[in-house]
């Protein structure tokens, strides 16, 4: 399968908006929450070599809104079926953040589905050390999806690295953001999933090789839970990203996508 623009796959009666982009081995991005797929425009731009398989969840960028609260299992299997429908037996997934935690569920329920495992920014739910307060009430409300102003006010004190030491990184993801904000109702709808999730009774299940990479100035994530999901996760190796806030994906697309990269490519068990 070669490049696609965006197209619609309907799974479960809902349309989501996916995009295929260039040519390699197959590697699922799953964004952090209200996310859209223009989000990811700068790691994929620094990440050749892999076909890239972006798609807005249920609720988010121009996907369906689910008409009832979807847990976690159910968004995990959404996301297995799409990628069947895709025609792809088997991918990498890379997850960040909200993200992280359905590739998480992903990796578990659907094990012959995911070959290596990538989480970024992210956590195991319920058990996990909480951030700065400040920057999950920052969180829960999307209101910097829609207001630019308040996402560039917001920034430096939510997501911490480079995105707090320069502006003009803030000011680019505030555009991403208000192209395709996600609506209040599938926002919500997002949160409701994860409230009283935890991957901790099944980490230890999870068989595929996993990259953690934590980021050492996020607010939202300390480093700890980096380390909780790296040492219980039984074939995992964490990767510190030193300066690295929330979204280092992002605002180090780079230097991320070179470890990446790497371990993609990498034949070690």
């Amino acid at each position: 399968m070669g490049t696609m623009g965006a197209h619609i796959v309907t799974v479960d009666g809902l349309r989501l908006r996916v995009t295929v982009r260039g040519s390699g081995q197959p590697l699922l991005l799953v964004m952090g929450i209200g996310g859209s797929i223009e989000m990811w425009q700068p790691l994929v731009d620094a990440l050749p070599g892999f076909q890239t398989i972006a798609f807005d969840a249920p609720g988010s960028g121009e996907s369906d809104r689910p008409s009832r609260p979807l847990r976690m299992s159910g968004l995990a299997r959404i996301t297995d079926a799409m990628l069947a429908a895709l025609g792809y037996r088997q991918v990498d997934v890379l997850g960040v953040s909200y993200g992280g935690a359905i590739a998480q569920q992903l990796a578990y329920q659907h094990p012959d589905r995911v070959r290596r495992l990538v989480l970024a920014a992210t956590t195991c739910g319920l058990g996990a050390v909480p951030g700065n307060p400040l920057a999950l009430l920052l969180l829960a409300t999307p209101l910097r999806y829609y207001s630019p102003a308040f996402f560039e006010a917001v920034a430096p004190r939510l997501y911490g690295g480079a995105t707090g030491r320069r502006p003009e990184l803030a000011e680019r993801q505030a555009v991403a953001r208000l192209l395709r904000a996600p609506s209040l109702g599938g926002y919500v709808l997002q949160l409701s999933a994860i409230v009283g999730w935890s991957s901790l009774r099944f980490l230890h299940r999870i068989q595929q090789p996993t990259l953690v990479m934590t980021g050492d100035d996020d607010p939202i994530i300390p480093v700890v839970n980096g380390r909780i999901l790296a040492g219980r996760i039984p074939a995992a190796r964490l990767h510190l990203v030193r300066g690295g806030g929330h979204l280092f994906l992002l605002d180090q697309a780079a230097e991320s996508a070179a470890v990446i990269g790497q371990f993609l490519r990498s034949s070690e068990p």
